[in-house]
């Protein structure tokens, strides 16, 4: 019986990762740069130490360039873009579902808890989680399981007994690292790639009824090993 969905944030629940990256191509053409977009998902969904734009950036160009002013730039236009942002579709009817059924419902996120909270909060979304884990709470984020071997543990379920919602392959990885379920759902940033190892792969949590999505969890008969 299907006891937990936890749902990744950045992507999933608010598509900041489009104006992430978009933001950050923009600043690569002012200096008649690219940046490509395999490159940028070595970072999607798992903290910055993999990829620093602003090092391949130099690398690209040989040379050092003004990062506090280009971050300082960047990152207002950034906010200004997620700030218009609505929450993704179908994340409110399948937490309506959630709720209804008495399925527990969490976050994790690699992202850390001020960016999180404060976003849940303005979106009216804060109360309806009994748990948010970040960045802020385990030592390795995504792909590593910690996240949402925390996330099980804080709602007391068995991580074979949840369900991941995922937009990112390195947060997919994680999950089931950790014994989740997870159901990948791609946004503009991350729709190439690999999603073939996923237990659900949807266009949009708004493409499946959210009772039609519990219930392939909740009938199934063999629970996900942590690896």
């Amino acid at each position: 019986m299907l006891q937990a969905i936890v749902f990744d944030f950045d992507g999933t629940i608010l598509d900041t990762e489009t104006p992430d990256f978009q933001t950050w191509q923009e600043i690569y053409r002012d200096y008649g740069a690219e940046l490509p977009i395999d490159v940028w998902l070595q970072c999607v969904g798992g903290g910055t130490d993999v990829f620093r734009p602003d090092d391949y950036l130099e690398g690209l160009l040989g040379r050092a360039i003004d990062r506090q002013r280009l971050r300082t730039e960047r990152r207002k236009l950034f906010l200004e873009r997620v700030h218009v942002q609505p929450i993704m579709p179908g994340v409110l009817e399948l937490i309506a579902a959630a709720e209804r059924r008495g399925v527990r419902l969490a976050v994790a996120s690699s992202s850390d808890r001020k960016w999180v909270e404060r976003h849940l909060r303005r979106l009216g979304l804060w109360e309806r989680f009994a748990a948010v884990v970040t960045s802020d709470d385990v030592e390795r984020v995504k792909p590593d399981p910690a996240l949402y071997r925390l996330a099980a543990q804080k709602l007391d379920v068995l991580p074979q007994r949840a369900v991941a919602i995922e937009d990112s392959y390195n947060g997919m990885l994680g999950a089931q690292r950790a014994g989740l379920w997870c159901v990948s759902v791609p946004n503009w940033v991350t729709r190439d790639s690999d999603f073939s190892t996923a237990d659900l792969c949807l266009d949009s949590i708004a493409s499946m009824a959210p009772d039609e999505l519990i219930a392939c969890f909740d009938s199934s008969k063999s629970e996900r090993s942590a690896a």
